[in-house]
């Protein structure tokens, strides 16, 4: 590619505003390593906000040598961006666009744009895409899954799968290249915010992955959460993120934007609600864990249909999501999947039916918005069919490439440096054996104190063995059916 498609002088609100949303979706991933891993027991709490933390390094190396380009470089053969367009971001940094002055002054610089915004603001925002979507897998595997493992497993899963997967759906023609992805740019299918290239593509990656790791020992034995606390503060800056991720698709502060962050908030809502409903019926109570995970559904099923749904269509995705993912993620233990902390119960369903639903609820007045040209109204508005075969085809084809790549990408760690760590270390807790750590370390060794909480925490942990195994006994129905909240329970 002979120079950038589009040069010019940025605008400094719409600047500042990706700034901002840039940095609450790299918020964001904090925020899932503390929902992770207060869902997780004690001796497995630092293992899980690890794996979620590394995700960022492995992810900002990759992506700034050739990662940013195989996603928004000039398309080759409808499968991925050429890697030599933007290798080591080049031409992107060090550049600056000077206004210039009231009375005639230097004249403003011209450089490499992204709509309005710098295109290298654009690559930090899409940066954080990328992190989040990786680190979203490792909810699938807690517990059992080599540390080391999951570093080359990132590495190679976001390079083979999710960099051009990103590209067939986040990069539109003439944008940062003449050429975008099959999915933007010839179906036609609306992902405003990521349903397909995020949840449906981490959560097809967390499926293939659980089975081929297998089930944990003693799994299906409830594995109650240690920190519910922890779990809603996730919860809490999830959702607080989830405006950048969203909203700040948009790429500009305006109305779009604002319209975004009210439908993502009305369906965040709604999907609460939805699940503590269904958790009431089931259950006969509502839970804190069902509130937290009915609001990541609720933000997952809106994000490929934000900006193309009005505020019924909003509360409609959200109900639906919040439902459909509190009664799915019972569904693994009817197949013996040990999907630890429900990433495809919550990521690949709230996913399709986020990106299904825009076929049948896309609105006229933002249905193109949200797309662009060639997008059709939903089924719902006489738009016809045509919108919900090209939604339901791009789901597919991101699941499909995501399954493949992901079965190619695991055999490859498990031929060379394994996936599992030893039944002594999954036994003994993966924190201690893998990062000579612990998570909560009340007291100086060798003193009277840390003697005392020692002896404690040995009577309770047996006594909690013991009534753990009383309840597991007298309730497994129950809890094959999903638990009080629709978990497993960590």
């Amino acid at each position: 590619m002979d120079g950038h498609p589009l040069t010019g002088v940025p605008d400094t609100g719409d600047t500042a505003w990706m700034l901002i949303s840039a940095t609450l979706v790299l918020l964001m991933t904090p925020g899932l390593a503390f929902f992770y891993g207060g869902m997780v027991r004690v001796k497995s709490v630092l293992n899980m906000i690890m794996m979620s933390v590394t995700a960022m390094g492995v992810v900002t190396v990759l992506w700034v040598l050739y990662g940013y380009s195989v996603a928004f470089g000039d398309d080759v053969g409808n499968v991925m961006g050429r890697p030599s367009d933007y290798w080591g971001l080049k031409g992107l940094i060090g550049v600056n666009a000077v206004p210039a002055g009231p009375d005639g002054g230097a004249a403003a610089v011209q450089i490499p744009i992204v709509g309005t915004v710098p295109e290298n603001v654009f690559v930090a925002f899409q940066l954080m895409f990328a992190i989040i979507t990786v680190a979203l897998i490792s909810g699938a595997v807690a517990d059992r899954m080599k540390f080391g493992s999951w570093l080359m497993f990132a590495a190679l899963w976001v390079s083979i799968v999710y960099f051009p997967v990103a590209h067939w759906v986040f990069a539109f023609d003439g944008a940062t290249a003449a050429h975008g992805g099959w999915i933007a740019n010839k179906l036609h299918a609306i992902d405003f915010a990521g349903g397909t290239a995020v949840h449906i593509n981490a959560g097809t990656a967390a499926l293939v992955l659980a089975i081929m790791l297998g089930r944990r020992r003693g799994w299906p034995m409830a594995m109650r959460p240690h920190n519910l606390p922890l779990v809603m503060l996730g919860a809490a800056l999830l959702w607080f993120g989830w405006y950048g991720f969203n909203a700040g698709s948009a790429v500009s502060a305006n109305g779009v934007a604002g319209s975004t962050f009210l439908t993502t908030t009305i369906a965040a809502a709604a999907a609460m609600l939805g699940w503590l409903l269904a958790e009431r019926i089931r259950d006969g109570h509502a839970t804190s864990l069902g509130a937290a995970s009915g609001i990541v559904a609720g933000l997952v099923g809106i994000t490929p249909a934000c900006a193309s749904v009005n505020v019924v269509g909003a509360l409609a995705i959200g109900a639906v999501s919040g439902i459909a993912c509190a009664l799915a993620v019972g569904l693994k233990y009817r197949f013996g999947l040990d999907d630890s902390l429900d990433v495809v119960g919550v990521h690949l369903v709230g996913g399709v039916v986020g990106t299904v639903l825009v076929g049948f609820l896309a609105a006229p007045a933002t249905a193109a918005i949200a797309g662009g040209s060639g997008v059709s109204p939903g089924l719902l508005y006489s738009g016809g069919a045509q919108q919900l075969w090209r939604q339901i085809i791009g789901a597919c084809s991101v699941a499909a490439y995501s399954a493949i790549g992901t079965v190619i990408v695991a055999w490859i760690v498990k031929l060379t440096v394994g996936l599992r760590v030893d039944a002594e270390a999954e036994a003994s807790g993966i924190d201690e054996a893998l990062h000579a750590e612990s998570g909560y370390d009340f007291a100086v060794a060798a003193s009277p104190v840390s003697t005392h909480f020692a002896e404690e925490r040995r009577e309770y942990e047996a006594d909690h063995r013991d009534r753990e195994a009383v309840h597991v006994g007298g309730n497994q129905d129950r809890v094959g059916a999903g638990g009080p909240a629709g978990h497993d329970g960590q």
